[in-house]
């Protein structure tokens, strides 16, 4: 049994095939369209790249409030064969991806963003107490609506992006902001008062929207934890690390938290499907490689980056290097972007389409947000560590495989990665294991063992633009920027701009 989900509307749009209950593919359509947040329509997409939509048995999406948020292929097939179409709610589809991705034999699930819409009723604060048998709402709100709070104050406040192309939701500069103030004020309405007051008072701002978020959310997960020791969360506004980083703190009673790979809406495309095997038709959802798994995406053989590499013959020349030669040159300052396996789904690189960095040197976080992402100074690196020495450098021992969690440093652990350590003292950290990753937990081994130094710096392999997605885009981005070299890791290839 093939099923195809979908996601579709003003953002985010992307698609899911499942086969046999089994996750074949989850791809974004901005990797494809290089536009962040593309609003195309996902079914004429797929139906241009020459697949089928009659194979498929169902197709699954989400409720929207308006018909003009409807794929108009997605309605003409509807109308056809309304059978074959089925809807399940967007917080429910949201709380099915994050609860049956972690594993967890029961959780309250929190969802928290802009808004969606459930069995008629637009919602943007919702729990739900999950268990193996069933997913029942407890709570479903429409205010305080804390994804359109961040939406609205990034765009009037800050004058940047809050969500849909060509840039994307940029509230993650935002948050990054907070660690910058000397103080927290609440902004009050209307936002684009502020729109002119200085670089300080803007960084004030910020850790007064994160405050005001922070209580809304610890106060909502108090009054629904119940009995629960394990915690789900989904929905956009999760994508904030710093809020969940904080979350074990204000209850001992939680033990476990999970994030999805993909929170935000684009995740939708896999929990609408979820829902409706398990809930609707019974089925069991086949735990496989992509269970659990961010890396969800295409990949490319050798011959479509040898194909890459003829076009750009002439700008660039290769080179035969090992695992060890290619750590051995990040050692030296050099700054690499690695290129294999199947894309990562989400907004965070993890090893596959990532540009890596020896978080030794304390300029190397400047460096690179100057000559290669030319964004601002204080957005800070994530550090990409072996899942075991997490204790040793973390003031908590956390899995955190999908950069969900911002958590202290070690004090003493800190100045030695100074490139990776944000100015609260914080890291956004990956926790990288054998199997989740088998060559960059292996690549981080190695340069540990010419360091003593479990970690790299890790970043998205992009430049303002969605993250490279075939092997032409990665060259694209590595020549237009000041990367020093693009390792093409399964052909063991380093590529260098011509002198």
């Amino acid at each position: 049994m093939k099923i195809l989900g979908f996601t579709a509307g003003t953002h985010d749009s992307s698609y899911a095939i499942f086969e046999d209950g089994r996750l074949v593919i989850h791809e974004e359509l901005e990797r494809v369209t290089r536009v962040k947040e593309t609003q195309s329509d996902v079914l004429e997409y797929l139906e241009a790249t020459g697949i089928n939509l009659d194979d498929f048995e169902y197709i699954v999406t989400y409720p929207h409030g308006n018909l003009q948020f409807y794929s108009p292929t997605y309605l003409r097939i509807k109308e056809r064969n309304p059978s074959k179409c089925i809807e399940i709610g967007h917080h429910l589809s949201h709380a099915a991806n994050a609860f049956y991705d972690s594993k967890y034999e029961d959780a309250l699930v929190v969802t928290i963003d802009g808004g969606g819409w459930d069995n008629n009723t637009p919602g943007c604060l919702t729990a739900w107490q999950a268990s193996k048998k069933s997913i029942d709402n407890l709570n479903y709100r429409t205010d305080p609506n804390l994804g359109g709070f961040w939406q609205d104050c990034t765009r009037d406040i800050f004058g940047l992006s809050g969500g849909g192309p060509p840039y994307g939701c940029q509230a993650g500069t935002v948050m990054a902001m907070s660690s910058m103030s000397q103080e927290s004020e609440r902004p009050q309405r209307p936002y684009s008062q502020y729109s002119g007051v200085s670089d300080q008072r803007k960084y004030n701002l910020a850790q007064g929207i994160q405050d005001v978020t922070e209580e809304v959310v610890k106060e909502y997960i108090e009054d629904h934890l119940g009995d629960n020791t394990n915690l789900c969360l989904s929905g956009g506004v999760v994508l904030n690390c710093v809020l969940t980083g904080k979350i074990k703190s204000w209850s001992s009673q939680i033990k476990n938290i999970f994030v999805p790979p993909v929170p935000y809406d684009a995740g939708l495309a896999i929990g609408c499907v979820q829902y409706f095997l398990k809930e609707h038709l019974k089925k069991d959802l086949v735990i496989n490689e992509l269970f659990n798994s961010p890396y969800l995406g295409r990949s490319y053989n050798n011959e479509d980056i040898n194909k890459a590499l003829s076009e750009f013959a002439d700008r660039i020349e290769t080179e035969k290097f090992s695992d060890l030669d290619v750590a051995k040159l990040l050692t030296k300052k050099k700054i690499i972007s690695v290129y294999g396996g199947k894309s990562e789904s989400g907004r965070r690189a993890l090893g596959n389409r990532s540009i890596l960095a020896d978080p030794r040197h304390e300029d190397m976080k400047d460096l690179i947000n100057e000559k290669v992402k030319h964004r601002q100074s204080f957005r800070p690196f994530a550090p990409s560590i072996l899942r075991e020495h997490v204790a040793d450098w973390f003031v908590e021992d956390i899995d955190s495989p999908y950069m969900s969690f911002a958590i202290p440093f070690k004090e003493e652990k800190a100045k030695l990665v100074p490139a990776v350590v944000h100015l609260d003292g914080t890291g956004r950290l990956q926790t990288v294991t054998e199997s989740s990753n088998n060559w960059y937990y292996n690549f981080i081994k190695t340069f540990s063992s010419l360091t003593d130094v479990p970690i790299l710096l890790n970043t998205s392999f992009n430049d303002r633009e969605p993250i490279v997605e075939t092997p032409s885009d990665a060259i694209k981005t590595f020549l237009k920027t000041d990367i020093d070299f693009l390792y093409f890791r399964e052909l063991n290839l380093l590529v260098k701009k011509n002198a």
